[in-house]
């Protein structure tokens, strides 16, 4: 099996079973988040403790590449400080957008998303969870949208 197909495998894993998929009773912060050019819709649900991320769930309803982001998102931020967080949002943002960027190993799961870049339109829709998470840490009543 050659990388692309185990990166293609491990999208189709996190859209047939998202993990910590559904609503958070008692966050501490939340966030909505559109795609409106894909129709991906996201609420996330984030509950802090000591500035690290405690438990993190979303509700979505959007394409397969929207999905197993944010799964695989809600996997690798668990137990994050906001600071550590936000230094991987940089790495992946930076593995979606920069041309030529390499997969970083560091990122594990995450970096099954790095072929996203060869489809740009398809980078809002891998992104839309990212963006969504920093307003929510932020307490940004305003709906985030990739537009």
């Amino acid at each position: 099996m050659d990388l692309s197909e185990l990166y293609r495998d491990v999208i189709v894993d996190h859209n047939r079973r998202p993990r910590n998929a559904g609503r958070l009773e008692c966050p501490t912060h939340q966030a909505e988040g559109n795609n409106p050019l894909c129709g991906d819709r996201l609420r996330l649900f984030v509950q802090l403790q000591d500035d690290r991320i405690r438990d993190l769930r979303f509700e979505n309803a959007g394409c397969a590449i929207s999905t197993a982001s944010a799964s695989l998102m809600s996997e690798a931020v668990k137990g994050l400080s906001r600071a550590e967080v936000r230094g991987l949002f940089e790495s992946v943002h930076r593995m979606l957008t920069a041309p030529g960027a390499a997969a970083d190993p560091s990122l594990g799961k995450l970096a099954a998303l790095a072929g996203v870049r060869e489809y740009p339109v398809r980078v809002k829709c891998a992104s839309l969870c990212w963006h969504t998470l920093n307003a929510a840490l932020a307490n940004s009543a305003d709906p985030v949208t990739t537009e």
